[in-house]
């Protein structure tokens, strides 16, 4: 039993970039790591450990810049996430549900165009449950938004 633990730590580690995440929850920090190969487009180096979270279908990466996300947002920077999807799309806006907790009303945001940059900024600290949507597709993820 512990070594299926430590492998699917491991692998979240590796894989999605993330640090301690208990099943269902939100990472305490993201760890930089590597990008899938697909979501490398435009890295340079395309290897180079940046903060980001994995769909849990993986057809979706968020970028995240200016780890940790703030809510409210800080003064001096934006919660900037650049969406990457693994998946074909064809234009259609990604629709973004999020649920403090999982739990309760969602929070709708909307990026046009489909997956790209966006700055997604949400009422509470917390951890936040996300449904992505975009051009047929649906993935999942968690973010984690602190207090400045």
């Amino acid at each position: 039993m512990l070594r299926i633990a430590l492998t699917v730590t491991l692998a979240c580690s590796l894989l999605a970039g993330c640090a301690e995440q208990p099943s269902g929850g939100c990472p305490d920090r993201l760890s930089p790591a590597p990008l899938p190969t697909w979501a490398r487009t435009g890295f340079r180096p395309p290897d180079q450990p940046v903060t980001y979270v994995l769909g849990d279908q993986g057809d979706i990466a968020a970028v995240v810049f200016g780890d940790p996300l703030l809510s409210p947002p800080g003064k001096d920077r934006g919660n900037k996430i650049l969406w990457v999807s693994r998946v074909s799309q064809d234009g259609d806006p990604l629709l973004i549900e999020a649920r403090l907790d999982g739990t309760g009303a969602p929070v709708t945001r909307e990026v046009p165009g489909g997956p790209g940059p966006s700055g997604v900024d949400l009422p509470k600290a917390g951890c936040w449950h996300v449904t992505l949507r975009w051009s047929g597709h649906v993935d999942t993820l968690r973010l984690r938004y602190v207090q400045p």
